[in-house]
Order: structure tokens, then sequence, then C-alpha cells
């Protein structure tokens, strides 16, 4: 039986077409958040090396063209290390931890509508099952016991087609907010990993190549 006909469609009632805009509107959001964290990751200990290589050399002002050419919220989170690395451990830490703070909302953005649909679509379908099951008892008292089958055939199949469509949508917007969700705490985890790496590097790491090559 192909689910996807139009005839099976019309007999889920209205509830369907609540259904397949709720589709349509997740598989929007899915997309659109995929390609933005996909263009958010870069690789980041290569990225980290080249912004090393710059400061190495004395270029400050070439460690944040990098930064700025470079998308993504690591990249942010070097810049802020770079525009403070003449400060004190705490305020370069702060300034860091501030740039991540806000990079962490825009990762997110629109991941909870996703877990909203996912949560919303079977209730949709729940909706639809129950107005499909009072179209069939309403039938069932007009008819009295001896009601032709065909007559409540139509409530059933809106039941059972609600039902469906609701689980089809929210199984995949369930996994499709488990995925987005892990490339969030990846990004998540390369600035943490960023910040201290470069607070390392510009506190302790730098100064005392530099002392080497001076005393050389």
């Amino acid at each position: 039986m192909n689910f996807f006909n139009l005839t099976l469609f019309e007999q889920g009632g209205p509830i369907m077409w609540l259904l397949l805009l709720l589709s349509l509107f997740a598989l929007i959001l899915f997309i659109e958040r995929v390609l933005f964290l996909h263009t958010a990751q870069i690789r980041s200990t290569e990225f980290v090396s080249g912004i090393k290589n710059s400061l190495r050399k004395r270029r400050l002002v070439e460690a944040l063209t990098l930064c700025e050419e470079t998308p993504g919220p690591v990249a942010q989170v070097v810049k802020a290390g770079l525009l403070n690395y003449e400060e004190d451990e705490e305020k370069m830490r702060f300034a860091i931890r501030e740039a991540a703070l806000v990079e962490i909302p825009t990762l997110e953005r629109r991941i909870g509508s996703i877990a909203a649909i996912a949560q919303a679509a079977p209730l949709l379908g729940l909706l639809g099952t129950v107005l499909g099951m009072i179209s069939t008892f309403d039938i069932v008292h007009a008819e009295g016991p001896y009601v032709n089958a065909s007559l409540v055939a139509g409530g059933i199949w809106q039941a059972l087609l609600t039902t469906a469509a609701g689980l089809a949508i929210a199984i995949p917007a369930y996994l499709g907010h488990h995925f987005l969700a892990g490339r969030v705490r990846a990004l998540v985890n390369d600035m943490e990993w960023v910040g201290n790496e470069m607070m390392q590097f510009l506190l302790k790491d730098l100064p005392k190549e530099f002392a080497e090559s001076d005393d050389e």
C-alpha cells in the first residue's frame, strides 16, 4: 500500500495539512542548521597552529586578519584572546569566556524549534485520532447498532493515518535534533580547547620563546 497516496492523505482529514506544514518547517530548519554548523566547523588544530606561527613572527595584525577571515565561533574566541594579549590572565580568561558565551546562542538557534516539532507532531496526530474516533462514534450513534462498516471506515482511517503521520514526523525530527545538538557540543568543546590553548600560549609559551630568542 502506498501511504503517500493523495487519497490516503485526504482521508486523514484537516490535521494532515497541519502535519504536512509542520514537517516542511522541520525540514527547512534542519537543512539551514546543518549548513550553518558545517560552515562554523573548522579544523581547530590547524587554525591555532597558523595563529601561533604568525605570533611567533610578531605579526599580530596578520593573526587578527586571519581570525576576521575565518568563519565560526572558534576564530572569534581566538580573536578575543589576541585583543587582550597584553592583559593579565583573569582579564584574558573573561574576554575569551565572554566571546564564547556570545557565540553559543547563535549555534543553538532554532534547534529548540526542531525539538518542539518532535514533541508537537505526535500530539497533533493524537488530536486527529480523537477527531476520527469522535466522527466514528457519531455515525454509530446516528445509524444504530446495524450501521454499515463503510460509513465508519472514514473515521477509523483518519484516526490511524494521523497517528502514523504524527509519529513519522516526530521520529526523524527527534533524531535531527539529537544530531544537531551533538554538532553544537562538538563546537563548544572546540571553543573550550582553543580558549585554553591560546591562554597557555599567550601567557606562558610565547613570552618564554621571545625571551629565549632575545637571549640568543
